[in-house]
């Protein structure tokens, strides 16, 4: 799958070098356009000319892991992002400027993608991951792995031993990205060997039917009783404890007296069982709604 991805990323660089280059007048002229006319035909010429020059610079930090596709995309949005902040009356070629803005994504996104635990962003992490990372290599080819390195990296970054032991854990750990596969086969994504904590597809499946069946007898026999049967079942029989009527409230709301009103709550409990399959024949004081006392 990675290599697929560099492959296309490669092709997609082959293209790119293909765009004319833009002389300084005709930058100029097409920053002009987008700034002052807001011409977007303008602005994609700027954009499209200036493409090869992301792929070359995400080229440059292929060794941190990511993929290169995701690099150049990265490098693409500071691309766009450098178009809209671009001031030409400032005497600066657009790529000497945009160049600022295409690396600060890329690095801001190599940062953030090395390891989720533990993170944040921003110039002062991005300074010291990048800085880390090139004070260890030396380091450890001057002294080896071990104590020594901590002792001289945490002297070097004014940091405690344990501080730097954090830090440096922290560099080496990567994230690993569900999509990803296992083997170099390419057939064993990490995603399909995680254990779901919920039910299988066909357990959901079943109990979505099971659900669906239960509805639909209810509504059904709900169809069956009078306009006062169905009211007594929705407002006493079907609501939570605390929101169901009582029977003297549910007297008041008909006009009928408490005894009369659980006369009409047992009738109405007797053709719900009679309505519902598989109820009819249970012990009287049973009801899927609760009981009729």
């Amino acid at each position: 799958m990675e290599i697929e991805r560099d492959t296309a990323a490669f092709r997609y660089m082959d293209q790119v070098q293909r765009i004319p280059r833009l002389s300084r007048e005709q930058e100029a002229e097409l920053c002009r356009r987008w700034r002052s006319e807001g011409d977007q035909q303008a602005k994609d010429d700027l954009v499209r000319a200036n493409l090869r020059f992301v792929a070359i610079i995400a080229l440059k930090y292929r060794r941190y892991g990511l993929p290169l596709s995701d690099l150049v995309a990265e490098g693409n949005l500071g691309l766009l992002h450098a178009v809209d902040k671009f001031e030409p009356e400032r005497g600066l070629r657009f790529l000497t400027y945009a160049a600022y803005w295409i690396r600060a994504h890329i690095l801001s996104t190599i940062t953030r993608s090395w390891s989720l635990v533990g993170g944040g962003t921003g110039a002062l992490r991005s300074k010291l991951f990048f800085k880390l990372r090139r004070e260890k290599a030396r380091v450890v080819n001057w002294v080896g792995e071990g104590d020594a390195a901590l002792d001289l990296l945490a002297k070097r970054f004014d940091a405690s031993r344990e501080q730097m032991a954090e830090m440096t854990r922290r560099l080496e750990v990567r994230d690993v990205y569900f999509d990803s596969y296992r083997n170099e086969d390419g057939q064993s994504p990490w995603v399909e060997n995680l254990q779901a904590p919920d039910c299988d597809q066909e357990q959901a499946y079943a109990s979505c039917e099971r659900d669906q069946r239960t509805r639909e007898m209810v509504q059904g026999a709900l169809r069956a009783l009078d306009s006062r049967e169905r009211f007594i079942i929705e407002h006493r029989l079907m609501k939570d404890v605390e929101d169901a009527l009582t029977l003297a409230e549910l007297g008041r709301r008909l006009g009928v007296t408490r005894e009369r009103a659980r006369q009409l709550e047992v009738r109405a409990m007797y053709k719900l069982r009679q309505n519902i399959p598989g109820l009819s024949n249970e012990d009287n004081t049973t009801s899927p709604f609760g009981s009729a006392a």
